[in-house]
């Protein structure tokens, strides 16, 4: 277990990572990069809260589903500083262009994105939309669960993204921070963690938000493998198409009803 300071000062990392929240920034090396992953999922569930609360806000007074739907992802966006969302972009960029190694990493690197950045952001962002209108409709409680199990899956898979054994495509960066420094402890309490609160996403369906976070899940493992191959590691970058894709995913799984 983390000492008190230790732990705080990843705790504040984890926030001013995964948010705009103008938390004062600590102690920064790989041992709090290491407790910032491993709380991920915390930090994701407490901004779904949020975003869960502003959509179902939005459908009581009369918006329409897809309007309230667009209007949380605009949201969720601006809390996050859309940081996910250009890692997305810049990754499927990367393996769009069939290239490996330095190469690769270049195209990450670059400000602009190009054609298959710019699919990726555009359906992610659409299905992210349609399936929060879906929910809406749904009793407040299971909207809730529903949301907060998307967003907290999401980090979960930057969890995921940074146990041990990965490593970093690059010598700085967020990658080199905290690829490799998530135990398995970590890992199986987010886990579960993640899944109690999905089986209450879908009424009458416990199993459900489960199935949907584990596919998610694996499907996110899977792309982090396929980049690791490609580029030799993981990056910030590979982190947030982690998060934006297996969020989606988990959307998909739990809107499905």
């Amino acid at each position: 277990m983390p000492d008190g300071g230790r732990f705080t000062a990843g705790a504040r990392l984890a926030v001013t990572t995964f948010t705009v929240l103008p938390v004062r920034a600590g102690r920064v090396d790989r041992d709090t990069g290491g407790v910032a992953m491993s709380l991920a999922a915390g930090v994701g569930a407490a901004l779904g809260a949020a975003l869960a609360g502003v959509l179902l806000a939005l459908a009581a007074a009369g918006a329409p589903p897809l309007v309230a739907g667009a209007v949380t992802v605009a949201l969720a966006a601006l809390l996050t500083r859309g940081l996910h969302l250009d890692g997305l972009a810049d990754t499927t960029d990367a393996l769009g262009s069939y290239r490996s190694g330095a190469a690769a990493l270049d195209i990450m690197k670059k400000p602009d994105v190009g054609p298959f950045g710019v699919a990726a952001l555009v359906l992610a962002l659409l299905v992210q939309a349609a399936a929060l209108g879906a929910l809406a409709s749904r009793p407040w409680t299971a909207t809730l669960a529903a949301v907060v199990t998307a967003t907290a899956a999401g980090r979960l898979a930057a969890t995921w993204a940074c146990r041990r054994g990965i490593p970093a495509a690059r010598p700085e960066g967020l990658g080199a921070l905290v690829a490799g420094t998530v135990g398995p402890v970590a890992l199986a309490v987010g886990t579960a963690a993640v899944v109690a609160v999905a089986a209450a996403a879908v009424p009458g369906r416990p199993w459900q938000g489960p199935v949907a976070v584990a596919a998610a899940l694996a499907a996110s493992l899977a792309l982090t493998r396929h980049v690791v191959r490609r580029v030799g590691g993981i990056t910030g970058d590979v982190l947030g198409a982690a998060i934006e894709v297996t969020t989606t995913l988990t959307y998909v799984g739990v809107a499905l009803y």
